[in-house]
């Protein structure tokens, strides 16, 4: 997967900040921010650790939920020949364009 790191089982995306000259961590997933910069990827993944604890004592603290929760549903919004070319491809396939989509979607997600 391009630009994500694992750190303490946790994913987290990683950019550079050209401004500061530094790389930056976001971990994907939590009910809040929990970012950390380092100069280079193995101290990233030194600065990720403490910035994941910092964050989850704190959570512990005051009684959060760290993680965000997910529905498993989310709307979305398509050019109308695209949703004709799906629904079409879905029927080919003998699935609902809810499976096909979601089949695509895990497909992609899993792929990067």
């Amino acid at each position: 997967m391009k630009n994500i790191i694992e750190i303490d089982g946790h994913k987290a995306l990683v950019s550079f900040d050209p401004e500061i000259e530094m790389l930056r961590g976001e971990f994907l997933g939590l009910a809040g921010g929990a970012d950390f910069y380092a100069k280079d990827v193995q101290q990233l993944h030194v600065e990720g650790a403490k910035s994941l604890e910092v964050f989850l004592t704190l959570c512990r603290e005051k009684n959060i939920e760290p993680f965000r929760e997910f529905s498993g549903r989310f709307n979305l919004r398509l050019e109308p020949s695209v949703h004709e070319a799906a629904a079409t491809a879905a029927a080919a396939e003998d699935k609902s364009l809810n499976e096909w989509v979601a089949e695509a979607i895990k497909t992609a997600a899993q792929a990067s």
